[in-house]
């Protein structure tokens, strides 16, 4: 697994991409929490990014919490925040739930949970397999098409998500066999996986952040995920969409610096 570091011996809080980005998702949050004396831990989830890629790989959302277990081990962490992205919260909320001592405190970024999982983008994904490897065999363009039309809809302002970004996010799936394994990981998340999570017993204090012009899930989802687990709150970024790291870096930041008890150098 391919984690980028910032910072040296500081409180470590590991940041957890979502589905379709990388950890070049936390490239301005990264630096910020070092600055501010933490020690952040980018990674890239199992499969994604610059993570290696095993054909018969788990990639759902109960292994990539596996993995981060153990990728913390390897690390020499034995106990982090973790700040987790759509796909990533729900990794976030199931190490939570099945190692609690692996974990200080949650923050939750646009997260999917509760019967929401899938979100309708990776639902969508799900639905039209078929009709995307139809493309795959005839040769048409790669990944381009479909995650560009996601990353497009996942910020509420088009210039924060212009060509040469998506180019970027695009990278590790490039051609057919990119394509074909973006669907493998959409295939792989899996409402079962968080089935098991009894959010009712989540012991860790949890901040929800919640960009509020995100497409892909119900306006109402928030306030049941904060509403559902006991000791958390919920803060609204108005004009916003799902990738708020994109869009509004400084705002997270200092939310979760101050969720953290950090300081902050914005």
């Amino acid at each position: 697994m391919h984690v980028e570091r910032y910072g040296h011996g500081g409180a470590p809080i590991l940041l957890i991409h979502g589905f379709g980005t990388c950890a070049f998702l936390w490239r301005e949050i990264g630096p910020a929490l070092a600055m501010a004396d933490r020690t952040a831990f980018a990674i890239d989830l199992f499969g994604y990014g610059e993570s290696d890629r095993p054909f018969d790989a788990a990639f759902g959302i109960a292994a990539q919490a596996e993995y981060l277990d153990q990728a913390l081990t390897a690390l020499r962490i034995p106990r982090a925040a973790v700040v987790g992205l759509d796909l990533g919260a729900a990794v976030a909320l199931r190490l939570a739930a099945s190692h609690p001592e692996r974990v200080d405190k949650l923050v939750l970024v646009n997260p999917i949970a509760l019967d929401e999982v899938p979100a309708k983008d990776v639902a969508s994904v799900q639905r039209n397999t078929a009709r995307f490897a139809l493309r795959i065999s005839r040769g048409v363009l790669g990944a381009a098409p479909l995650l560009g039309e996601l990353l497009r809809k996942s910020v509420a302002k088009p210039e924060a998500m212009p060509d040469p970004l998506i180019a970027r996010y695009l990278a590790p799936y490039v051609g057919q066999e990119g394509l074909e394994h973006l669907l493998r990981l959409g295939r792989a998340v899996d409402r079962v996986d968080m089935d098991e999570i009894e959010y009712s017993a989540i012991p860790q204090p949890t901040l929800v952040v919640w960009g509020d012009q995100d497409p892909w899930a119900s306006a109402r989802l928030p306030d049941r995920i904060s509403e559902a687990i006991p000791d958390s709150r919920l803060v609204r970024i108005p004009g916003v969409g799902r990738l708020v790291p994109e869009e509004a870096p400084q705002a997270l930041t200092k939310m979760v610096l101050d969720f953290l008890g950090g300081r902050g150098t914005l």
